[in-house]
């Protein structure tokens, strides 16, 4: 926007959570927008509800000993929380028991990143040994080991299509691709600074990571830099991006969040400030709520993104756009982070396919054929559009 933000009044959060008491590193949506939960260096992960800003129940831990947790990633089907600490171990927790239900053999660096594949079958971690790992949820077995040359690996982002890994990190600052079958280095991403944060767009064509106090975005046919968005004064720690690929939510260490429109790469209304410094911003599903974390007396802070937008008239960025493919082409495979939100079973009901529209259906066999879906015992995963349209969860 050409207008200064100078003029513009401070935003505050809609509300702010307290109860961890060491810093909180990292936060996730729970499905259905009323829940999420926090990791913290205290050793715990903390259930929320968005609504009472009230604490859901105890504090989940690892048994009796103290393990800082730094990084936690939701699984695709929103029924496992993956989280990853200073012991070197990647922990799987079952959500509605609130448990470990699984951990990793061996012992790595400190893991500080984590990134579900979107079929859910797998599951990478970036630690501080400067490995990347790769994990098989079903046999629980490590099956791919990259040695990054990061000094440290701050993050790890798998690609729409499953097929190439991102890393980033500290020494060798740079933006690395790997093939994620076997590791082989792909291409390689100069950037200036250590890099802490990386975004695939759901189709898969653009790419975007910090470089200090800038967000850069590459095109990845080319793996040419397109864009650059600048703003912030101090380094980014934590960048989220919106399912639609529009809105861009970014956290630094200069004390402020920030939202981006990616139709135009400008901010959106003033920063959100904050005490201290940020450790990590999420965007919910539905794109209508910023979760950040900070360094300010360990405290959680919810935006009320919505009203932003609305502020600054540019509600349509929360618009799910539906592209339906020509009658003359074939249908084209869907993003598969699309299906990441919801999962519907396979025995729901013959009524609830009548209802659906003859191009849904269409839609829907097209991709089945396209997709290497899970066995037929496991849930069948429809797009996150169809499932808001047409379900009422």
């Amino acid at each position: 926007m050409s207008s200064s933000i100078s003029d513009t009044p401070a935003i505050t959060p809609r509300q702010k959570m307290r109860g961890h008491t060491e810093p909180v590193r990292g936060v996730v949506h729970l499905p259905g927008g009323q829940r999420i939960i926090t990791c913290s260096l205290d050793g715990s992960l903390r259930l929320w509800d968005l609504e009472s800003s009230a604490q859901i129940g105890k504090d989940w831990r690892v048994g009796t000993f103290h393990v800082k947790l730094r990084s936690i990633a939701l699984s695709p089907n929103g029924k496992i929380v993956a989280s990853g600490g200073d012991d070197g171990k990647v922990r799987l927790w079952n959500v509605k028991m609130r448990k470990v239900v699984a951990k990793s053999r061996g012992r790595a660096g400190i893991v500080s990143a984590l990134c579900w594949s979107a079929d859910g079958e797998r599951l990478a971690s970036g630690s501080w040994d400067g490995t990347a790992r790769i994990w098989d949820i079903d046999s629980g077995k490590h099956v791919l080991t990259i040695k990054t040359g990061h000094i440290r690996a701050w993050a790890v982002m798998y690609s729409p299509d499953l097929s190439k890994l991102a890393t980033g990190g500290y020494k060798e600052n740079a933006v690395k691709i790997w093939d994620a079958k076997t590791g082989e280095l792909l291409n390689t991403f100069e950037h200036n600074t250590i890099v802490r944060c990386l975004a695939w767009t759901s189709d898969g064509k653009k790419f975007i990571s910090n470089a200090f106090d800038q967000i850069r975005i590459f095109d990845t046919a080319t793996w040419q830099q397109i864009a650059i968005l600048e703003g912030h004064a101090l380094s980014v720690t934590a960048i989220s991006l919106s399912p639609n690929d529009r809105l861009l939510a970014s956290a630094s260490s200069d004390k402020t969040a920030r939202l981006w429109n990616l139709d135009t790469n400008l901010p959106v209304g003033p920063p959100l400030y904050h005490g201290q410094s940020l450790y990590s911003a999420a965007l919910s599903p539905d794109r209508k709520v910023l979760v950040t974390t900070c360094e300010d007396t360990h405290s959680v802070y919810v935006w009320d993104v919505h009203s932003i937008l609305e502020e600054a008239g540019l509600e349509d960025l929360l618009s799910i756009d539906i592209n339906i493919a020509p009658k003359d082409t074939q249908i084209q495979e869907a993003p598969r982070n699309v299906y990441s939100a919801h999962l519907v079973l396979r025995s729901v009901t013959s009524h609830f396919w009548k209802l659906m529209p003859l191009n849904v259906l269409t839609s829907l066999a097209a991709m089945n054929s396209h997709q290497r879906f899970l066995p037929a015992w496991k849930p069948m995963l429809i797009p996150q559009w169809v499932v808001h349209t047409l379900i009422p969860l």
